[in-house]
């Protein structure tokens, strides 16, 4: 079986399982996929392969160092790239392999990895959710971040101290969502829950780890 798989979200909605039960599902736009590179213990160190999302991009869309990577591959059309470890039990997969939709069933696990919607500058309060100051009675102190350090010891700020900036756009996980139908057809793929990154976004699809 493959580790994974490569696509883009779709958007949410819900189905009804046959006990009358409604379930919010995200849909995905899985594959095909194709092995653009296998990298082995003898070589690189580790064991694992490089997938490429095959889709319509127009040449010129791809720079030079990755066109020469995927003609060295024998494929074209591949735009997002990702890495998977290969685990016991995976299939041997070579280069030039494609990885459909059809490696997954319903009531599989999976991971789901994606970059999460930018939220821009953000204060506090929406970024750490801070409690905030008093709102009445003339205390000028309502969303501001107050003390971030002593004066005379240590006089510096701390890094990693929580304070406003930039939210989002970041990897996130989604760990153990349950396949609930699987459209060969159509390459889609319908995850229990929500998903990370915004609708069209691409995303990342592994056989969960735990």
């Amino acid at each position: 079986m493959s580790p994974g798989i490569l696509g883009k979200k779709i958007g949410m909605t819900q189905v009804f399982r046959p006990d009358g039960q409604v379930v919010p599902v995200t849909l995905l736009k899985v594959g095909p996929c194709v092995v653009v590179q296998r990298k082995t213990p003898s070589i690189d160190g580790y064991d694992a392969v490089q997938l490429g999302l095959m889709e319509y991009v127009k040449p010129m869309r791809i720079n030079k160092p990755s066109t020469g990577h995927l003609k060295r591959a024998g494929v074209e059309g591949v735009r997002y790239k990702s890495e998977l470890r290969l685990r016991p039990g995976d299939d041997d997969l070579k280069m030039g392999d494609r990885v459909l939709v059809g490696e997954f069933k319903p009531r599989d696990k999976v991971d789901v990895i994606g970059v999460s919607k930018g939220r821009g500058f953000t204060g506090l309060v929406k970024r750490h959710h801070f409690r905030g100051g008093p709102a009445t009675h003339g205390s000028m102190f309502h969303r501001a971040p107050g003390s971030i350090g002593a004066s005379s010891y240590p006089s510096r700020v701390f890094p990693g101290t929580r304070m406003a900036g930039h939210t989002g756009t970041q990897r996130v996980t989604i760990r153990n969502l349950e396949v609930v139908q699987v459209d060969e057809q159509d390459n889609m793929l319908m995850v229990k829950g929500a998903v990370p990154g915004p609708n069209g976004g691409y995303v990342l699809v592994r056989r969960a780890k735990r």
